[in-house]
């Protein structure tokens, strides 16, 4: 039998329509697998990039749990010669415990240590630089992550580490009272008045101040706001938290300071009543309101400093 030009047309077509049917399920079938397995490792990605993200917000929380326990330690009148090595090793025992928990929940393997603890361009954050090395499955993190941490809330470790708890300090609400432990330390050094620091007191907790620029501490009613509430200013004269953790009144970094209040009826002239001019400095001031025994103590460049020329508001 013979096939005609038209069965073989049709034959023709026919081939071609199931092969070209063919292809184009083998490229849907494909396109669809590809599709599914991109989808699958997406998912793996975002999954391994939120575990990541989470981490890495512990390293800041575990942070500032490492400065509050240096500085406990220092409350219960353990002295810091080098608190950044102190840090660290509180910082990397709490990334250890932290290490052991992801991987039980996550199933995930983490490396990590505390490369440094350092001063930052602001007195109110210490930045931690952490290497982290993790993985799970396919993916890869490698990294030295760097993180502000802030010291607001903290206690001022400054006055026990210097006079120290033994010295008859203590803390009441949100004060340190210094009781008779500065009017010592300051007659020993043959300073200037050292009765009128009898029971002074400072704040405990640090705040900063939100009166900026300084010299509005002059305007009516600020500087008695801001004793109230016990803010603390930046300085470059004063001392970093790392270096207060030490016992340091001044340091090289950035710092910052805070009235130590004195309450006496005292008008001679005394040393001024900024932290880092009492435990370091030592220059004298005088009374703003000689008729205040709340009054603050200060030297002409704080006074300045603070637009507190005339009478003290407070």
């Amino acid at each position: 039998m013979k096939i005609d030009s038209k069965g073989n047309l049709i034959l023709g077509t026919t081939v071609i329509l199931i092969t070209t049917l063919l292809l184009l399920a083998i490229f849907v079938f494909t396109t669809l697998n590809y599709m599914e397995n991109h989808n699958i490792e997406s998912k793996e990605d975002d999954n391994f990039k939120f575990i990541v993200d989470d981490y890495s917000n512990n390293i800041e929380v575990l942070g500032r749990d490492s400065l509050a326990d240096a500085c406990d330690k220092v409350y219960h009148t353990f002295k810091l010669f080098d608190s950044e090595d102190q840090i660290k090793k509180y910082l990397n025992k709490k990334l250890e415990a932290k290490n052991e928990e992801f991987s039980r929940k996550y199933d995930i393997e983490i490396n990590s240590d505390v490369m440094s603890v350092e001063s930052s361009d602001t007195p109110w954050k210490v930045l931690f630089k952490v290497k982290l090395n993790i993985k799970k499955n396919n993916n890869r993190y490698f990294k030295i992550v760097e993180k502000p941490v802030s010291i607001e809330g903290l206690r001022d470790p400054l006055p026990p580490a210097i006079l120290t708890v033994a010295s008859g300090i203590y803390v009441q609400g949100d004060k340190i009272h210094y009781k008779n432990a500065l009017s010592r330390y300051l007659k020993l050094r043959n300073l200037d008045s050292p009765f009128s620091y009898m029971f002074a007191t400072s704040p405990l907790t640090i705040k900063k101040c939100p009166y900026d620029p300084y010299i509005h501490h002059g305007d009516p009613g600020v500087l008695k706001d801001c004793l109230d509430k016990g803010y603390f200013h930046e300085s470059a004269d004063g001392s970093c938290y790392l270096c207060r953790l030490e016992g340091k009144g001044k340091c090289p970094h950035y710092g910052m300071e805070v009235f130590i209040q004195t309450h006496t009826p005292l008008i001679n002239d005394s040393i001024s009543c900024s932290d880092h001019v009492v435990y370091h400095d030592h220059y004298t001031g005088q009374k703003i309101d000689k008729t205040n025994i709340n009054s603050l103590i200060l030297d002409s460049s704080h006074r300045k400093k603070y637009g507190l020329s005339g009478e003290d508001d407070g």
